[in-house]
């Protein structure tokens, strides 16, 4: 076991592991649980789009013209852009929830859903924008909590006071819905 966490201390230094106790462990101490990331590169060049985002993020996070509404905004009409295929019928707030844990899921999110009575949470373990959203988290993080506001009112989901909480660890990101 000391060799195995030996290697995965070094994945973790090395940005290419997470690692976070383990939540509502049993008796003792937590365990540790992991997760694989998405290698990161500081020096690498950006790809073509990666290298678009960034700029248009920050070029709109330098704006004076309420840059966080304007991407909030953006995000809605991302999600009414036939983001999800889902709409109909009104949806539970349990639905809805499974429904943006699976959006999130095809966008590279790495999701993870936790119900408990008076709320949902959405664990976003990797997001697939950080290096844009380390750089301008109020605009990327906002477009995010947009799309997630879109696609509960596309859903016809109850009312909720929902929230993003950006990085709430160093790698992790979550979305609350909670039951009005």
């Amino acid at each position: 076991m000391t060799t195995v966490r030996f290697h995965l201390d070094a994945l973790t230094g090395a940005g290419l592991v997470s690692a976070e106790p383990e939540r509502n462990p049993a008796r003792g101490r937590p365990r540790r649980l992991y997760r694989a990331l998405a290698p990161l590169e500081p020096g690498h060049a950006d790809s073509g789009y990666q290298g678009l985002a960034r700029v248009l993020a920050a070029h709109w996070a330098s704006s004076e013209d309420d840059p966080v509404g304007r991407a909030e905004a953006a995000g809605r009409a991302w999600a009414l852009d036939d983001l999800t295929g889902t709409s109909g019928a009104p949806r539970s707030i349990e639905d809805a929830a499974s429904t943006l844990t699976t959006l999130f899921a095809e966008m590279g999110f790495d999701p993870e859903l936790e119900s408990e009575p008076e709320e949902m949470r959405i664990r976003l373990h990797a997001c697939p924008f950080e290096s844009v959203a380390r750089q301008s988290p109020n605009v990327v993080c906002a477009l995010h909590l947009g799309l997630m506001r879109g696609v509960l009112d596309r859903l016809g989901a109850p009312e909720t006071d929902n929230r993003l909480i950006p990085w709430e660890t160093p790698r992790t990101c979550v979305a609350h819905l909670a039951r009005r």
